[in-house]
């Protein structure tokens, strides 16, 4: 298999009248720049003509690839396809509707192969969509995102990013994780994460395919990878303190209410709302060691509890 410079990987959905546009953009800034490359178009189950047209494409520019599914999983399973195929040294993902400019792949390779980044996030500094319903949550998103990661991006929302190859075929998208890349890679050992000013053009051709229910998804899945990515492997460092404290608490408010009615006999223990609540501690304290150590059980049983990432340098004996 001959060396690939640039994987591209394009997940789309009805964006038939824009791809034709795009793999020639794709393809020019290659030619200028001297890249070997592929792209790998994702149809995440397309109701238009867009397979089609990835056909077409494919049978006049060889470099062109696709991938359809036959129905839609969302962009990350788009992703994640493409990255399980991709292999050029450096991957670049992009969207397909001609909002992420083609000419920010030199820049992004750079960064990649000569920076030495493991992952570069686009930014899209001035945007065209810039409405109050989009703009207002996707600032609330970012900051949050960066108050419980520690990256320091400013759009982690943004589709255009690079990576080095080892970082796609280490790190696993699913869900809609796709908006935490960044967050993946990180706890996957992958911490050289940098970030480029890139261009955000206006919407040529369709409609956007995201509402604001992306943000509450988000939400929920930051909470997701960042109780994964720090417990994943040691679950009972987070059940069992909160089991702990909850019991504590429990017992001492028992512990009080027997002392009161053994010394002082103004009440049965039973008719005060102290005891329903000590007992209620009790019972979750209880129940939060145990699902800690279920969790410490799945996690011993699965087979990448000991798989980590590491370089190896093999020596040639003799």
């Amino acid at each position: 298999m001959k060396h690939l410079d640039i994987s591209v990987i394009v997940p789309l959905k009805n964006e038939e009248e824009s791809l034709p546009e795009l793999a020639a953009w794709i393809h020019r800034v290659m030619q200028d720049n001297g890249f070997t490359y592929e792209v790998w178009m994702v149809d995440d189950g397309s109701t238009d003509q867009s397979w089609d047209v990835i056909r077409e494409i494919s049978t006049t520019n060889p470099n062109v690839k696709g991938i359809k599914f036959q129905r839609n999983y969302g962009k990350s399973a788009a992703l994640n396809e493409g990255f399980r195929k991709a292999q050029g040294a450096v991957v670049i993902t992009m969207d397909a509707d001609l909002q992420d400019s083609p000419d920010e792949i030199p820049g992004l390779y750079k960064m990649i192969a000569e920076d030495g980044y493991d992952l570069v996030s686009g930014w899209k500094k001035k945007r065209y969509d810039n409405t109050f319903t989009k703009n207002l949550p996707s600032k609330l998103f970012n900051w949050a995102t960066v108050k419980m990661s520690g990256i320091k991006l400013h759009d982690f929302n943004c589709g255009l990013k690079s990576y080095r190859k080892k970082v796609v075929k280490t790190i696993e998208v699913y869900g809609e994780m796709h908006r935490y890349i960044p967050v993946i890679a990180k706890w996957s050992g992958f911490r050289n994460i940098g970030e480029k000013v890139v261009e955000h053009r206006k919407r040529k051709y369709g409609t956007t395919k995201f509402g604001l229910e992306r943000f509450i998804n988000g939400f929920l899945d930051l909470a997701s990878i960042t109780f994964v990515g720090r417990f994943g492997k040691r679950p009972m460092h987070f059940f069992g303190p909160l089991g702990t404290l909850f019991f504590l608490i429990g017992f001492i408010i028992a512990g009080y209410l027997a002392v009161a009615k053994i010394f002082w006999m103004q009440y049965k223990m039973t008719e005060r709302p102290l005891f329903f609540l000590a007992m209620l501690l009790l019972i979750i304290g209880s129940q939060l060691f145990l699902t800690g150590f279920i969790a410490e059980l799945v996690a011993r049983n699965a087979p990448e509890r000991n798989s980590y990432l590491v370089e190896e340098i093999l020596e040639n004996e003799g």
